[in-house]
């Protein structure tokens, strides 16, 4: 169903009728099988301003500005041809989600882009024991091949309600087998590992098919033997029917256990998973440990409560009895202590942490009462003299689970530039914070309007600096284009329109990758204060619906930008303006081949008989045709541009109008009231005016391939830089790179009795039995705030840290990777999962709050990657901090 503009469009009850009816519906429980849908959450933000759905809204209730015109998803697709949807889309950040009465009653009153297909998704049940039901909006990739053509890849998506039947079927289709042929399909682990899916009635998720594996169908051949046998024979290994003993058992696996949102506790629940798959923090939960450990008087601590309420979490979820769990008792137990996690708002999985496992040291602290210390300066003493001493210290002080498993030693070394005191100190850190390499500046690519018309846009790459202002892109693109910078307009189009139009002190870190960025040259106000308007322009097309006479229409080509004179905002002038600016794509036939004389002076029968002098005093209404006739029809009559007949001046030839105006809000959906006063229109920065136009004359006039021509400069040819991937070892080095303390952070030399701007570096004494490295991807300055999104390549196995321990008398220090924090988004909002190898099977699984999904090892490294859990090797045999090991091999960032 299409826009339909104005007063053509569909019929609505009231603002109060449609809160009233949608109220309830919007509250409804999930039921397996039903259909819901998805609305990007920026339209259904607007309905509930333009409705006052909200308490807080109603003031809006009813005001046409905040009219949010027909429903329009083009904010939740990659791609708007293929209406594919964008990756790690969030609800309620980037869509809500409605039933389908709901959604019907929505397009019912507003309608849907033309063109636009609905985003229709199923519930899906999950769970063995314990049901819950979810709205599956992304549908699993699986790759499916021949087993006799293993290279022929086709990616299918499915269901994970879908049957192992429904897989086999699709096959069958895809290979051309025929009917009669005997299969059976098989699973592929790793690349010479299989396992028979022999249960065709097993839906995909309780077969534990996970994103991007590969499915291999086998056709039985003409002796009654199977193909498989020659796979064994390359080396290949086969677990035959390994997948029936598991099937029924699967969802109970000890640790397999998903945690419900319990509204933004994304965040939680992805540290939670992390800390439940730390074998030696698990166990000593399990085996009820903690009890005789709880230190109920201890004044730093949470009276053993956050300890009690971890310990009957983690039960939960290693009882095998659950497939998910609703961690209500312990979130609350949290917020009572740590009041920053206490509501529902989006945190930081890094910062829990921090504060979990410091809360769980200090409610498990076997030190009852902690002795004062006086700290001793190193005074030249040897490092493994201090060092000792501080760890000494730090264990009188210190004695738990926690400190056992997670603390290691820093040495920070500071030495004064005046008098060169050197000043060594050894500190314990729970968890280690790595920087991550900055590049100082980026590529960005953008396109230039220039305000000459007959100028083609051109495309240029500029360099930014990646935490500039929108400033800094007009200084870069005015040096290579010659347009000031002053005369530029920063805008992101999206769709043929306008999605932001940037102000000069904004920051370029609100700039996407993706985002398509247009310049637009806009001539200034000349030296006699001329004050100028910039209004917004987008092009429209005017269709005719089947089912009705009523007129829709849909945005095409490129918005434009225009400055005119504010005394000259007269819809002839406008109308010229813009006849100006498409003049390069827009051929228009001769004056003569058009003008036919007018009867009257200042009439025209083209426009219904309205005379000149009386349309621009006339209401704009709400898409009233009379409105419509208005403003289209103003511009008819006058001489710009019109064959002047000498002999009879009181005759003038009639001037044909190709497009008509409206004034619409910022989608360009919907047309808002406006009241035309005069001869000068009452327009400002904030106007968007719309220039519709039929069908027919769109098609015999609007050069649509000119019209999308751009020119590419010298700047495009260049070869781009690749990505920015950087090795764990990279951010390793960095944190133990000597840096100079800033003017505001000084240090007090106790020789100089000044505070001075002295050199620091952190080294690294010892390491623990488990070693939290968390990647610091939020950055923080003066003015910006920003995540990178910088790929880290971290090994799964092998990450050899020896080389960065001072200690000489240290033993070798090897990891394995056992979890991973992931976060998607940007700061403040995204999406938090994890990543974490099942201390049982030894298998990876991929924790997305109440879902739990089998995972391989080459998903695991991405840019989402945020905190990084590693367990050291044989590190049950050792619980001192830097205990000797047998050499191990290096790093391995395969």
């Amino acid at each position: 169903m299409a826009a339909a503009g104005g007063g053509g469009g569909p019929e609505r009850p009231d603002t109060a009728v449609q809160r009233v009816e949608l109220g309830p519906l919007l509250a409804t429980a999930l039921r397996p099988g039903e259909s819901w849908y998805l609305v990007d959450s920026r339209w259904f933000k607007q309905w509930k301003k333009y409705v006052g759905f909200d308490s807080w809204d109603m003031a809006g209730a009813d005001d046409p500005c905040l009219f949010p015109g027909p429903v329009d998803n083009s904010g939740l697709f990659s791609d708007p041809e293929t209406q594919s949807l964008k990756e790690h889309l969030i609800e309620e950040l980037d869509y809500v989600l409605v039933p389908t009465e709901a959604w019907n009653k929505l397009v019912t009153w507003y309608g849907c882009i033309e063109g636009q297909q609905p985003i229709v998704r199923k519930v899906v049940e999950y769970g063995l024991f314990v049901k819950h039901y979810k709205v599956e909006v992304y549908l699993l990739e699986l790759k499916l091949c021949e087993s006799s053509d293993p290279d022929n890849v086709i990616s299918c998506h499915f269901s994970k309600a879908d049957t192992v039947a429904t897989i086999e079927k699709e096959m069958r289709k895809l290979f051309n087998i025929p009917a009669e042929k005997e299969t059976r399909l098989w699973n592929r682990y790793t690349s010479n590992t299989y396992e028979q899916l022999s249960k065709l009635d097993s839906t995909v998720q309780d077969a534990w098919l996970y994103h991007g594996q590969v499915v291999l169908i086998e056709v039985k051949n003409e002796d009654g033997t199977w193909p498989g046998q020659h796979f064994l024979a390359k080396g290949s290994g086969f677990v035959s029917n390994s997948y029936n003993c598991r099937d029924g058992a699967s969802l109970s696996q000890p640790g397999l256990c998903g945690l419900s949102n319990l509204g933004n506790t994304c965040f939680m629940n992805s540290a939670l998973q992390c800390l439940s798959n730390t074998p030696p923090l698990t166990e000593y939960f399990l085996e009820d440990k903690y009890e005789a450990e709880i230190n109920q008087n201890n004044p730093l601590g949470m009276r053993g409560e956050i300890a009690e309420a971890y310990a009957e979490l983690i039960k939960q979820i290693w009882s095998g009895r659950h497939s998910h769990v609703a961690p209500r008792m312990f979130k609350t137990q949290v917020g009572r202590f740590a009041p920053q996690f206490s509501g529902y708002q989006q945190q930081d999985s890094q910062e829990l942490l921090a504060f979990l496992l410091d809360g769980l040291h200090e409610d498990l602290n076997r030190v009852k009462k902690k002795p004062y210390l006086e700290l001793k300066d190193a005074n030249g003493r040897p490092d493994s003299e201090v060092a000792k001493e501080a760890w000494e210290n730090h264990r009188l002080r210190n004695d738990s689970i926690i400190v056992d498993i997670f603390h290691g030693l820093f040495k920070s070394t500071l030495v004064c530039p005046k008098c060169s005191k050197v000043s060594v100190t050894f500190d314990p850190f729970c968890y280690l914070t790595l920087p991550l390499p900055l590049r100082r500046d980026r590529l960005m690519e953008v396109t230039l309007v220039y305000a000459d018309p007959q100028h083609r846009p051109v495309q240029y790459r500029v360099v930014v600096p990646m935490m500039g202002a929108i400033s800094d892109l007009c200084e870069s693109l005015s040096r290579l284009s010659g347009v000031p910078a002053e005369n530029m307009v920063v805008t992101d189009v999206y769709n043929h329109r306008f999605h932001k139009i940037f102000q000069m002190d904004e920051g370029l870190n609100h700039i996407m990758p993706k985002d398509d960025i247009f310049v637009y040259e806009v001539r200034k106000p000349s030296e006699d204060g001329t004050e100028c308007v910039t209004l917004s322009v987008y092009f429209r097309e005017k269709t005719t619906r089947q089912s009705s006479s009523t007129a829709a229409t849909v945005l095409f080509g490129q918005p434009l930008l225009i400055s005119v004179p504010k005394h000259k905002l007269t819809v002839d002038h406008l109308y010229n303006v813009i006849l100006e600016q498409i003049s390069r794509y827009v051929k228009l036939p001769l004056a003569e081949e058009y003008s036919t004389p007018c009867p009257d002076k200042g009439t025209c029968n083209d426009s219904n008989g309205v005379v000149e002098g009386d349309v621009e005093e006339m209401e704009h209404q709400d898409g009233g045709q009379e409105g419509k006739e208005n403003i289209a029809e103003a511009d008819c009559c006058h001489s710009d541009g019109c064959t002047q007949i000498e002999s009879a001046r009181d005759l003038q030839p009639c001037k044909k109008q190709y497009f008509t105006f409206s004034l619409v809000n910022s989608s360009g959906t919907s047309e808002i009231n406006s009241v035309v006063e005069g001869k000068i229109l009452k327009l400002n920065a904030f106007s968007v005016l719309a220039v519709d136009w039929d069908s027919d004359t769109r098609r015999l006039l609007f050069d649509e391939q000119e019209a999308q021509a751009f020119e590419k400069h010298g700047s495009m040819l260049q070869p781009q830089k690749k990505k920015t991937v950087v090795a764990l070892r990279d951010c390793i080095e960095l944190f133990t790179t000597m840096e100079t303390l800033g003017e505001h952070d000084p240090w007090y030399c106790p020789n100089c009795k000044k505070h001075q701007q002295a050199t620091k570096k952190f080294d690294l004494w010892s390491l623990p039995r488990i070693l939290v490295v968390h990647l610091k991807r939020f950055s923080y300055s003066r003015y910006w705030r920003d995540k990178l999104d910088t790929v880290v390549l971290f090994p799964i196995r092998g990450l050899n840290m020896s080389e960065f321990v001072c200690d000489p008398r240290a033993g070798s220090y090897v990891y394995d990777l056992i979890a991973v924090s992931n976060h998607y988004g940007a700061m403040g909002v995204g999406h938090y999962t994890a990543y974490a190898k099942n201390k049982v099977n030894g298998k990876w699984y991929y924790f997305d709050d109440s879902s739990v999904s089998v995972a391989s090892e080459d998903q695991i490294v991405t840019k989402a990657a945020y905190v990084l859990f590693y367990q050291r090797r044989n590190s049950e045999e050792h619980t001192a901090p830097s205990p000797p090991q047998e050499e191990c091999d290096g790093m391995d960032t395969s």
